[in-house]
């Protein structure tokens, strides 16, 4: 772990200055993949790294663990508050489409969470422009396969360092890293509404979604749920399609 630790904050030093950046950023959630994300770029930039706490409707304890977070690994921090900026433009858009009757309220919960990665991420570019920072994503191989990600949203990145760690391996660089263990074992959320696990709403676990990217046997039925993910998700891996010249 040690190695491969080493071997990410080296490849981060090197897009630094294959970009002429200052440092980097990242958004920090409060889960875990954001907090091995700063620990890691602390690491390669001490003096030149920023952690960016941006609480929308989030749940209390996860701004409390973002804290942990940025104590444990002394790295710079910020908060910006997004609920007010959401409410606005979330409820400016809803009345517009109700007005119009075009309003779909099946689709409410997933625009209004969507919105929300979308708003972080321009948050954290805005902030970026300012420091000349590279803004570091912190999706794992398994979201990265699954597509459990936000189109220009938390995928609106411009470094992906730990996009190729199963879920295991994440939480063993974590350990490793000292991260707390309240975040390092806590349930896999994107804190997006009341009770939400990302397990719970993929239909799958990280254990099998890592087996599976390992090519070990998995039950038909997580394999299915797994490749039907992916086939879904592949437009958020690609550029976007142009025609034919």
């Amino acid at each position: 772990m040690e190695k491969k630790v080493e071997q990410i904050v080296s490849w981060l030093r090197d897009k630094k200055e294959e970009a002429n950046a200052n440092g980097f950023l990242v958004g920090i959630s409060g889960g875990i993949d954001s907090a091995v994300v700063a620990n890691l770029i602390k690491r390669a930039f001490p003096d030149n790294s920023l952690g960016v706490i941006m609480p929308c409707k989030s749940q209390s304890d996860d701004q409390e663990h973002a804290q942990k977070v940025i104590d444990g690994c002394d790295i710079k921090s910020m908060v910006v508050d997004l609920t007010e900026t959401h409410n606005v433009m979330f409820g400016t858009i809803k009345d517009q489409l109700q007005q119009s009757g075009d309003f779909n309220e099946s689709n409410e919960q997933l625009a209004d969470a969507n919105l929300r990665a979308r708003l972080r991420m321009s948050t954290l570019y805005t902030v970026a422009t300012n420091y000349n920072y590279l803004v570091v994503g912190t999706d794992n191989a398994a979201e990265w396969y699954t597509g459990y990600f936000t189109k220009y949203g938390d995928g609106g990145v411009d470094l992906v360092p730990i996009s190729n760690l199963t879920k295991g391996e994440v939480r063993e660089m974590a350990e490793y890293l000292g991260v707390p263990d309240e975040i390092v074992h806590k349930q896999p959320s994107a804190g997006l509404w009341e009770g939400q696990t990302d397990e719970n709403e993929m239909g799958t676990s990280y254990e099998m979604i890592d087996k599976h990217l390992k090519g070990e046997e998995i039950p038909e039925k997580d394999r299915e749920v797994i490749e039907a993910m992916h086939k879904r998700s592949a437009h958020k891996r690609q550029m976007p399609p142009s025609p034919p010249q």
